[in-house]
């Protein structure tokens, strides 16, 4: 039976948490991986799907860190100009996740992971941050629907000369600097105030 959505966001959002932690602690922080989920999925009041929480999140943060090159091949190719160090820390791990559950977790639809992904960047992002992923993923569906209908094997990231050749309105993505909160976890602080936080509508056709 597929894990329910709400414990696949709690998943996410625990990803994106401990995935941007490493961006700033270095490799070493890899060593508090279990540690780190046991902890927040622990007190769950969901007891049954604690452990599914739990194994997402490390399907998730491992996955992502054992396929990051190519993951951030498929970010700047597509997005092109913007180099993947200069886009801030949460949208490129935003994107690091969709695009590694795009590419390598078939069982999910392409429409639940785009629309997750926006959500989480509208909320624990910049007010831009949702229109920005949206560009990212959308472009990455394409490709890697024509690339599994074409090769019928793994999805490889596109070569950036020949998406040149093919524009594609990508929004500028969020530089705005993080800013730690009392959580432990960190969220930008944005003069342009927060969209809703009801969940974004993707176009899938």
């Amino acid at each position: 039976m597929a894990v329910p959505l709400r414990r696949r966001t709690r998943a996410r959002e625990l990803a994106l948490q401990f995935l941007y932690m490493m961006e700033l602690r270095g490799e070493s922080a890899m060593e508090e991986l279990i540690p780190f989920v046991d902890h927040h999925t622990k007190g769950s009041r969901d007891t049954k799907g604690r452990g599914e929480v739990a194994d997402f999140t490390l399907t998730l943060c491992r996955g992502v860190l054992e396929n990051r090159p190519e993951l951030d091949t498929w970010i700047e190719a597509i997005a092109r100009n913007w180099r993947i160090e200069r886009m801030a820390h949460l949208d490129r791990n935003i994107l690091r996740i969709a695009i590694f559950e795009l590419v390598f977790e078939e069982s999910t639809p392409y429409k639940v992971v785009i629309n997750e992904a926006i959500d989480i960047a509208k909320r624990f992002s910049t007010a831009q941050s949702g229109s920005f992923v949206n560009g990212i993923l959308d472009r990455a569906r394409v490709l890697i629907e024509e690339s599994r209908k074409n090769t019928n094997g793994h999805p490889l990231p596109p070569d950036p000369v020949e998406l040149k050749a093919a524009p594609t309105a990508v929004p500028t993505p969020a530089c705005t600097p993080l800013t730690p909160s009392s959580d432990g976890f960190t969220s930008v602080q944005s003069s342009t105030p927060s969209p809703p936080r009801a969940r974004a509508q993707h176009d899938t056709n």
